[in-house]
């Protein structure tokens, strides 16, 4: 069992035992939650159900804080419970608790960190899922990490998870991309076609039609415009999201499904779920066009779904695609990371569960803000018009996949942020990236120095490690699991990269005192336990690094 859990129990015991003495009256109830204070000289864990018993035991939070702490149950995993300040119940463990992790930690190895709150739920998390016509924008790299680091964080937490990208394959982007496309193929083919009034102006757009008529010979030259446009339709296709995918893998993200929005029309989804609206009054015709009837859910206003030319909306195909998530696939949860101008399109999604049948709470839309880069102190601005593309992949070259995901993953998705280039540059500890690896590779190589040394530690004792500061960084390392949940509950997988980092200070505060390598027969028992820690900790940041999606080097 988790210490956080059988603290729980402890708790709940004490409370219960409180109240059948007559201590306290057998009256309301309240969650106990038990976590870890900010400030260590608070204890180790502490809980604040003192104060959520107050109004209805009518007694003062520090009464009822007392009679708990008096009823607590005797445990040789804990040293201390007490009061604390207007109500909190303080508890601090033992050093043997502390010891013994270090022990469960290197048996867990790789798992470590891995929890079940989560065990039983098929959850898909959908991210990108940017229109297929160019390569992507640094504007869409910060939702690529949070929902990748997302996803591996909810997947440590035991959750079924399902990694999707939807492809735009049948809306009106597409068409534009694809008659630009149209326009580039017959001028390498040598032919006078102006671009379309509305186009995509970028030079990946020659050089991908010049790549087709070589491939094809221009056998698409004397085709009629319609015949043409259709038959570079998939082609363009193609090789797009092959690039997407290029670009995604070398941040380290891969998917489990692809998902076309043109199979929603293909196997009849889409017009099975208007047909559903339909029955159940949510659709209203009006001005020449097919509404959704919004406003009988509480919104401000009604939604087109099918326009007057009989063009299909996005929000139509959401509806059907999120249809079919739930009603087809089955998953108990669908989080979508979209982009922070989806805003408004929030509570129409939420409308639309209701009008299918479907619990809104089941669907989270997480919209993460825009980013602003900076440079030698200056702010750049970055604009996908008139042939100014940063594209991922330069961000890539530029400073590293893994600058690029611990950057990101590092604020809430609800924060906006300006990404620093000079600062992911650096090859020092004030790059925080820089600073979390490092920690790694240090303690690769202090373990690499005693293999080298003939050193071997599985018989160490770890009843040795009494320092304050070795106790100190275990606490820290032991933390993992509990900040796994925690950001699985709350959709927060920067609580990972905040986590390695204080890891990394304790590690720094742990080599500054505590010396590992032994500078005679005298010092070796206590080396063999410190390099058991060293082990747990190197667990513990490998553990880290791979939840961020980054490497864990052994050198630096």
């Amino acid at each position: 069992m988790r210490i956080t859990a059988q603290l729980r129990d402890a708790v709940a015991e004490a409370l219960s035992a409180a109240q059948a003495e007559g201590k306290l009256p057998a009256a309301g109830s309240a969650e106990i939650t038990v976590e870890q204070p900010r400030d260590q000289g608070h204890g180790d864990f502490a809980t604040n159900l003192p104060l959520r018993l107050a109004r209805a035991m009518q007694m003062a939070p520090p009464a009822i804080a007392a009679a708990i702490v008096d009823a607590f149950p005797a445990s040789p995993d804990v040293k201390q419970v007490e009061v604390a300040g207007p109500g909190f119940i303080n508890i601090t463990l033992a050093d043997a608790w502390f010891q013994d992790q270090v022990e469960a930690i290197r048996a867990a190895g790789p798992e470590f960190g891995n929890t079940d709150s989560k065990s039983g739920q098929r959850i898909q998390v959908e991210f990108v899922s940017v229109n297929p016509t160019g390569p992507l924008h640094v504007g869409h790299a910060r939702g690529a990490v949070i929902g990748s680091g997302l996803a591996n964080v909810l997947e440590a937490a035991g959750a079924d998870i399902t990694r999707e990208y939807y492809v735009n394959d049948a809306g009106n982007q597409m068409r534009v991309f694809t008659e630009t496309l149209y326009a580039r193929y017959m001028q390498a083919a040598g032919r006078d076609v102006q671009l379309p009034e509305t186009s995509y102006p970028g030079d990946y757009v020659i050089d991908l039609a010049r790549d087709i008529y070589e491939e094809d010979g221009g056998a698409l030259v004397d085709l009629t415009r319609e015949e043409a446009i259709i038959a570079l339709h998939k082609p363009g296709l193609e090789r797009n999201l092959a690039l997407i995918r290029e670009d995604l893998e070398r941040l380290s993200i891969t998917y489990d499904v692809w998902f076309s929005e043109q199979s929603l029309f293909d196997s009849g989804q889409f017009d099975a779920t208007m047909k559903e609206l339909e029955d159940g009054g949510y659709l209203i015709d009006r001005d020449d066009a097919r509404w959704f009837a919004s406003t009988r859910l509480g919104e401000d206003k009604d939604n087109v779904v099918i326009r007057s030319s009989g063009a299909h909306t996005y929000f139509a195909s959401d509806i059907a695609y999120h249809a079919e998530k739930f009603k087809k696939r089955k998953f108990d949860r669908v989080i979508d990371v979209w982009g922070a101008d989806h805003h408004g399109h929030v509570a129409r999604m939420k409308a639309m569960m209701v009008a299918l049948g479907m619990d809104p709470g089941r669907l989270t839309i997480i919209l993460n803000q825009i980013v602003s880069f900076k440079e030698g102190g200056e702010s750049l601005r970055f604009s996908k018009r008139k042939n100014v593309i940063v594209t991922v992949s330069e961000l890539i070259d530029d400073v590293g996949a893994d600058a690029v995901r611990y950057t990101f993953l590092s604020r809430g998705a609800e924060s906006q942020m300006e990404f620093d280039l000079d600062l992911a540059r650096k090859q020092s500890s004030e790059n925080p990236v820089y600073y979390v690896q490092y920690a790694h590779a240090r303690l690769s190589g202090i373990l690499r120095n005693a293999a080298e040394r003939s050193i071997t530690w599985d018989d160490g004792d770890v009843g040795l490690l009494t320092h304050r500061l070795e106790i100190d960084l275990i606490r820290q390392i032991a933390a993992l699991p509990d900040v796994v949940d925690r950001a699985a509950e709350r959709l927060e997988p920067q609580q990972i990269p905040h986590y390695a980092t204080e890891v990394a200070r304790a590690l720094q505060r742990f080599y500054d005192v505590c010396r590992v390598l032994p500078d005679d027969a005298d010092d070796l028992p206590v080396s063999k336990a410190r390099l058991k820690l060293v082990e747990a900790a190197q667990i513990a940041i490998a553990r880290c690094l791979t939840l961020m999606g980054m490497s864990a080097p052994d050198r630096m």
